[in-house]
């Protein structure tokens, strides 16, 4: 089962079809829905997901899918195995069915056309085939662009379109050509076609009726109708000569490859001279040799297909009026009307007026007034031509009721002849039971049984009234959809008249016809492919402008120029209007008389305001219309030497706008105090005194109401309190606080004094006459009264110095001991008590190693005596007595005591040599 894809306008594609292309067993790759409305995705489909990762439903469906059953125990490693398999074969699934539909779906129509090289080639030699009609003049290049495009489509792949299938025409399938549009169908598409039209007009009929009349089939695009014997059930070629033309590649497609010989349109004489070809033929490109319209010219050589030329001498042949010559140039058919005027009598020659003299017979608006040949009646006829003829009321005349004729003098009036009228009244059936009489009948009022128009009631009633009951007619309109719903319907129901709103093929338009049976014509709406410069497009049927390739544009255009120029820049050929005129204007400007330097500007392309808006997202935003004008000339930018309104600059403006202009600058002219400038933009200044010159400011400047903002002395952080002024600015006499120099004290001290005083002074203002209370780097404060920078390093206090021995201590003045120019030596009574001090310390060295000695010699002998066995329970064990010595007991009493005598005996000492 196979679903055809529906490319349409919006790079999305449709699928139409009874199935359904299955996509993987994941329910994740590539998917076309049939004819339930669906939409057809692209060749990736849904696919994986960013990142390498399958859709979620995917990846649970394939786990689920595994061999081991819901109770089976599956480690994280196997089951990470087994996802990690299934996601692979879901990938090459999906790569598969991807790669197969791009195979089938977007796939050229022609699998066998070259590369671009041979397209290239191809396309000269489709260049160079219409040569000859685009190299000499006077041909019908509309045509010729036609038939250029049909061979071009049909060397394209892919531009060739089926309207019935919206499905693209390759070259190894059978065609069917309309002879009117020239558009191309699929044989079997177009049989069918045929065949359904002629049922659906037809159905309606009775069967005695049926095959009795040969009822058309229209064209699916031109609505050409053709007859029943016209239905194509033979494949030929475009010329018709072959039937079942043989595929050949270097033929275009459908074709046999002869010549045409297809007779013109309009017929000439000659014949095409193509190769069998599709489209219509171009014009004929026979030169013949021919006069202008007025026959005055010599013949010329010209196209067959654009022979009639004028020559542009004035006419002169007579016109209708019979008295002026026409002066219009050399012209095709009749003379247009005598534009001149002239004074004209009416057709009764009572009135005389001023008109055009292509209409001399006019009638005015008087009654003619004659008396008529009777003599006593005059003509009531309005102004009229030639004799008013008899008198109305002569001769024989019939009675009202036309039964009697009376022989009566035109001054007497017929009088009635007293029989019945028996005229036929307006229901049709009764007669008038009146006697003869004058004006209408009256009204039929006999009372008959009279049948709704349906045909299901009746009713006695008036005859003159009609009967319509309120059935509502059942029965379905042609469209076999829609009731007719129509009161006492006589069984001729209407056609439908709703709108038949069906998606069309292209699936993007409804059909806008109204209601009926069957297949909705293809969509008549065209989408304009064009080329990749803009400039040359092709118009496609809706629904194939995805497919097509634009057209390749590379001759330049001929066409005359549409501006006030002679000639047009070169351009390549195109279709549509020409591009804009880029060359200069030149064109006199009216105020100034310079030449207008700006590109040409007669075709501006203008977009058109005030178009349809959408009403809401449901509704397509219509693209911008743009409409071709005539623009006029951009103002005259000539530069002139203009003065600005200060006198700043001499600055070129252009021409349109040449007048007093301020250049933006600041004024810049001196004010009153003479400090500042006019800070307005340059404005028209008056001057008064004109040889002060232009630096003066003039009474249109500014009026300085700024304060003094002349430069301070240094140190002066007061404003001056005098508004902005010439000269220099008084002394300043308010108090400034400072700091002393030790940034202690606060002193209050006039600005002037500050401002005025030299470096000495500045120190003697700024000086608190306290001590410093810095500190020097000895650590004491300095003795210097509060002064700048940093202090003396002459430190005088008395700093005590001892020995190295802590014994002897002197004082000193700090700065000599800083300096390492006085220190302190030990004497020999220093000398001797360190003596003293250091055999104290052998002594008791000596004596703690002889206790060690003792201690480990008493822990020999307990060690051997351990070794010599336990003696018996009963005897006591002999404890070895160790005698301690003196030192032994006391030396925990004896070290502080004499350490306290030691350090009393220095401290005497030290004290007495001090």
């Amino acid at each position: 089962m196979e679903a055809s894809w529906r490319p349409v306008a919006g790079g999305r594609g449709r699928a139409r079809g009874r199935a359904t292309a299955a996509a993987p067993s994941s329910g994740n790759g590539i998917y076309l829905r049939g004819a339930g409305g669906g939409r057809g995705k692209g060749a990736a489909g849904p696919g994986p997901r960013p990142g390498g990762a399958a859709s979620p439903a995917a990846a649970g469906g394939s786990a689920r899918s595994g061999p081991a059953g819901p109770g089976a125990p599956q480690t994280p490693a196997a089951c990470e195995l087994m996802s990690q398999r299934k996601f692979e074969e879901i990938k090459k699934a999906n790569q598969a069915a991807a790669k197969k539909f791009v195979e089938e779906h977007f796939s050229s129509s022609s699998e066998e056309e070259g590369d671009e090289d041979f397209e290239g080639k191809r396309g000269k030699i489709v260049a160079n085939t219409f040569t000859s009609y685009t190299t000499q003049t006077d041909g019908d290049m509309r045509e010729l662009e036609r038939t250029r495009q049909y061979v071009h489509e049909a060397f394209q792949a892919g531009a060739m379109t089926c309207l019935i299938c919206i499905a693209s025409v390759k070259r190894n399938q059978a065609v069917w050509s309309c002879s009117g549009c020239f558009c191309i169908f699929h044989m079997p598409c177009i049989q069918k076609w045929a065949k359904d039209s002629q049922f659906l007009v037809s159905s309606p009929l009775t069967d005695d009726d049926f095959g009795k009349r040969d009822y058309p089939w229209p064209c699916p695009k031109c609505r050409f109708e053709y007859k029943r014997s016209d239905t194509p059930s033979r494949y030929y070629c475009y010329c018709g000569k072959v039937e079942d033309p043989p595929l050949d590649p270097w033929l275009v497609p459908h074709s046999c490859g002869q010549v045409c010989e297809r007779e013109f349109k309009p017929p000439c004489g000659h014949k095409c001279l193509l190769l069998c070809h599709p489209g219509p033929c171009p014009p004929c490109p026979k030169m013949v040799t021919i006069t202008c319209y007025c026959k005055k010219a010599k013949p010329i050589p010209r196209r067959c297909s654009a022979k009639e030329w004028s020559c542009q001498l004035p006419c002169g042949r007579k016109l209708l009026c019979g008295h002026h010559k026409c002066e219009s140039p050399c012209h095709a058919g009749n003379c247009p009307p005598c534009p001149r005027v002239s004074r004209q009598k009416c057709v009764c020659g009572k009135q005389i007026a001023e008109r055009s003299c292509a209409s001399p017979l006019w009638h005015c608006d008087q009654v003619c007034g004659k008396t008529l040949p009777c003599g006593n009646h005059t003509c009531e006829q309005v102004c009229h031509v030639g004799a008013c003829g008899e008198c109305p009321r002569s001769g024989k005349r019939f009675c009202p009721c036309q039964k009697s004729k009376f022989s009566l003098p035109c001054t007497e009036d017929v009088p009635t002849c007293g029989d019945s009228c028996d005229k036929v009244l307006e229901c049709g059936i009764h007669r008038c039971s009146q006697r003869c009489h004058r004006g209408p009948c009256e009204t039929c009022r006999q009372e008959v049984e009279k049948h709704c128009r349906c045909g299901k009631h009746t009713k006695r009633m008036p005859c003159h009234k009609p009967y319509l009951c309120e059935t509502k007619c059942v029965k379905m309109r042609d469209c076999q959809k829609h009731q007719c719903r129509r009161k006492c319907c006589p069984g001729n129901c209407p056609p439908c008249d709703q709108n038949c709103g069906r998606t069309l093929g292209c699936r993007n338009h409804k059909c806008p016809s109204v209601c009926h049976r069957g297949s909705c014509y293809p969509c008549p709406e065209t989408v304009d492919v064009k080329c990749n410069c803009g400039t040359t497009k092709v118009t496609v049927p809706c629904g194939r402008e995805r497919t097509t390739r634009p057209p390749k544009c590379k001759e330049q255009c001929s066409r005359p120029p549409t501006c006030h120029h002679t000639s047009q820049e070169k351009h390549r050929c195109h279709f549509g209007s020409c591009p804009p005129c880029h060359q200069p204007c030149q064109k006199v400007l009216e105020k100034c008389g310079h030449l207008c330097p700006a590109p040409c500007h007669d075709q501006a392309l203008i977009k058109q305001a005030g178009r349809h808006q959408p009403t809401g997202p449901w509704e397509q935003p219509s693209e911008p219309a743009f409409i071709q004008t005539a623009l006029p000339c951009p103002p005259c930018q000539v530069p002139i030497p203009t003065e600005c309104l200060g006198k700043h600059e001499v600055s070129p403006l252009p021409c349109h706008a040449v007048g007093p202009y301020s250049c933006k600058r600041v004024c810049g002219r001196a004010l009153d105090c003479q400090n500042h400038t006019c800070m307005k933009e340059c404005h028209k200044v008056t001057e008064i005194d004109a040889c002060i010159g232009k630096n003066k400011a003039g009474p249109e400047c500014l009026q300085c109401e700024e304060g003094c903002s002349k430069s301070r002395p240094l140190g002066c952080p007061h404003p001056c309190v005098l508004p902005c002024h010439p000269g220099e600015c008084p002394p300043c006499v308010q108090m400034l606080r400072i700091k002393c120099h030790c940034k202690i004290t606060s002193l209050y001290v006039e600005c002037r004094k500050i401002t005025t005083a030299d470096e000495n002074e500045k120190n003697l203002l700024s000086c608190c006459k306290n001590q410093c209370p810095k500190e020097l780097p000895c650590g004491h404060r300095c003795k210097e009264m509060c002064h700048p920078g940093e202090c003396p390093f002459n430190c005088n206090q008395k700093v005590k110095l001892r020995c190295p021995c802590k014994r002897i201590k002197k004082e000193l003045q700090c700065n000599k001991v800083r300096e390492n120019q006085i220190s302190i030596e030990c004497d020999t009574t220093c000398k001797e008590m360190k003596r003293k001090a250091s055999e104290i310390k052998e002594a008791e060295a000596k004596a703690a190693l002889e206790e060690e000695k003792r201690r480990q010699q008493a822990e020999l002998e307990a060690f051997e005596n351990r070794l010599k066995g336990r003696r018996k329970k009963n005897r006591k064990r002999d404890e070895v007595a160790i005698e301690l010595t003196l030192w032994q007991k006391y030396k925990y009493y004896l070290l502080p005591a004499g350490a306290v005598v030691v350090l009393v005996f220095a401290w005497y000492i030290a004290h007495d040599v001090a």
